[in-house]
């Protein structure tokens, strides 16, 4: 079976994007569980997931869609290609921000990973991260100094989740802490799919003293399972273009300032 070109996700709807992103998350999701989740029928989502299957994003299983396999691409490889100068643009501005000398912590995902190259160079910096993937990108350009949670892995990028990982980061402090997401609620809070992985993040923002959350604009558009935290727990959002008005006005209102890298 041949690989989609991933020029096709622009093809998709909305709601298919979600869909994709949703198992991506989490493995495998119900019918059942989508229909209720966008609110139309089992069929149209049966038909959302056959288009999927047919463009080799997921695999049809009974009663639902899953990760693809064998000659599918991975969620995670498929992310890597997605929009890299447009995540550039965003670590670029990220380590415009924070100072040397800071202690940061680093979450997980392409965008974050952005962030960390970009952060290559900075002198003195203490980083932490629940990102096996972030740990690896540091040390592979001389940055050795970088603590790594503990916790389990979960996922193909080396995210740490559990408790342990929530009690490692519990006992430190941060200047800022970096988060990825994968959308926002409709008073511009960002939302994530994995519940685990937002403890993580649930944990981080109350250790930091100042969060700066970083989502491609791709991400405007969608929303995800659960709130990662009120929208006044991010001091920025630095993201590659201008927010559409739904979402400049609830950040207006929440006092939540953007920068368009």
């Amino acid at each position: 079976m041949t690989s989609p070109d991933i020029r096709e996700t622009s093809a998709l709807t909305p709601r298919q994007q979600q869909i994709l992103a949703i198992v991506q998350q989490v493995g495998f999701s119900t019918i059942e569980t989508l229909a209720e989740r966008f609110g139309v029928s089992a069929q149209t989502v049966r038909r959302d997931i056959i288009q999927l299957q047919a463009s080799n994003y997921l695999q049809r299983f009974h009663g639902g869609a899953g990760l693809a396999t064998g000659g599918f691409r991975s969620a995670y490889a498929q992310k890597l290609t997605v929009s890299p100068q447009v995540k550039q643009r965003i670590g670029t501005a990220v380590a415009g921000i924070v100072p040397a000398g800071a202690s940061i912590f680093l979450d997980v995902g392409t965008t974050v990973e952005a962030v960390a190259r970009a952060l290559v160079g900075k002198p003195d910096l203490r980083i932490v991260t629940a990102s096996v993937s972030v740990a690896q990108i540091l040390c592979q350009h001389g940055v050795f100094d970088v603590a790594v949670t503990g916790g389990s892995t979960r996922g193909a990028n080396g995210s740490l989740v559990g408790e342990a990982a929530v009690a490692c980061i519990m006992g430190l402090r941060f200047d800022y802490a970096v988060l990825g997401f994968g959308g926002f609620d409709d008073d511009g809070a960002p939302m994530d799919f994995d519940l685990e992985k937002i403890a993580v993040r649930q944990a981080a923002i109350s250790r930091a003293g100042m969060v700066l959350g970083v989502a491609d604009s791709s991400k405007f558009d969608q929303t995800g399972t659960a709130r990662i935290a009120d929208p006044r727990a991010f001091g920025m959002i630095v993201t590659d273009a201008e927010p559409p008005a739904r979402l400049c006005a609830a950040w207006q209102r929440t006092g939540i300032h953007w920068l368009v890298a």
